[in-house]
């Protein structure tokens, strides 16, 4: 009690000097009294450890938005495991997938089931929707004979529609409602924060192209996006068309009002990491990308414009700021939550 109360921070922190000696630990690590403060800090580790040294299966191989050195900052810092599945081997397993029976009545027997769903809208083509469960079959497949359970698509809204004869937004999203963690573009830049994410809350990440903020509020979007964003609950559904190919099948998922969620903004540089808490008001139906959120956030517009980096966001449902601070002191890349 005596020491590790009454003397912990002259004593072992600043080791009888006025900075920080102990290398490896700072004044975030002291835990006094609230075993909620003990558990968080362990949900933040647990999270970590899963997320270092994870295997993603990358379609068309691993990239990063206008960032080329991406993923081997991913390698670097996460000690990722990128494994390729080249467009070139993809296509004679589609092929191969489309004249088995069996696999393609299992794509049919899923869409009905899902289509059948409570919450879901058709409004796209049927057999849009059947080609989404089987690149979701295969797309299964290929992580298993990888040891994988992430998976992302390289030229997903160009090569993966001429090879597969669909696009893969609805997959993903199908993917991510069953606990694997499935991402479009394969953009190592936001693609960590994304799987950390996951593994510190045991939610699905949403990965989203921002617009720019303004009086109070931004609009987040994309054309994929998990349902359960929560862990449980299946979101209501409509099915369209991918927004910029108007083909294939993909969620807008009607993300929940008055919702908290937490954003992660990442630097083209994996060096510096921007936390935003904010509250989900709306989901509108704009022509852009199809799941869309608007946010509203308590911080000025023209600081959050300021300081956020890189280009795709990463969205949880919850405040989970604290978790992803604490976890990435250990990388270490330098944690910037706004208000």
């Amino acid at each position: 009690m005596y020491l590790w109360y009454e003397i912990i921070s002259p004593r072992y922190l600043r080791q009888h000097t006025d900075t920080l000696k102990v290398e490896g630990v700072d004044y975030t690590d002291v835990v006094v009294d609230k075993q909620d403060d003990m558990a968080w800090r362990l949900r933040a580790l647990c999270g970590l450890k899963n997320t270092l040294g994870s295997g993603i299966v990358c379609i068309g191989g691993p990239a990063g938005w206008a960032t080329p050195g991406a993923p081997d900052l991913a390698r670097a810092k996460w000690k990722m495991d990128l494994q390729t599945v080249s467009y070139k081997e993809l296509g004679p397993i589609i092929t191969e997938a489309r004249a088995d029976a069996k696999t393609m009545q299992r794509a049919r027997d899923r869409t009905e089931t899902y289509l059948k769903g409570k919450g879901v809208s058709l409004e796209t083509k049927k057999e849009y929707v059947e080609g989404c469960f089987l690149l979701d079959d295969i797309f299964r497949r290929l992580m298993t004979k990888a040891g994988a359970k992430a998976i992302t698509v390289n030229a997903c809204m160009g090569t993966i529609m001429r090879v597969a004869d669909a696009v893969a937004c609805l997959a993903l999203s199908t993917l991510n409602d069953d606990g694997y963690l499935a991402f479009c573009e394969s953009d190592f830049v936001a693609i960590p924060a994304g799987v950390l994410m996951a593994n510190i809350t045991g939610r699905p990440s949403f990965l989203n192209d921002p617009t720019y903020p303004h009086h109070g509020i931004t609009t987040l979007a994309h054309c994929t996006a998990p349902r359960k964003m929560d862990g449980k609950t299946l979101e209501p559904v409509r099915l369209v068309t991918h927004f910029e190919s108007d083909f294939g099948a993909a969620p807008k998922v009607e993300m929940r009002k008055g919702q908290v969620i937490t954003c992660v903004l990442s630097d083209f540089k994996a060096q510096r990491w921007v936390g935003l808490k904010a509250e989900i008001i709306d989901a509108p139906f704009l022509p852009i990308c199809r799941s869309q959120i608007d946010i509203a956030y308590e911080v000025d517009d023209d600081l959050l414009a300021r300081r956020m980096p890189g280009f795709h966001w990463m969205v949880c449902y919850g405040d989970y700021r604290r978790e992803i601070g604490y976890a990435l002191k250990k990388i270490p890349i330098a944690w910037e939550p706004l208000g």
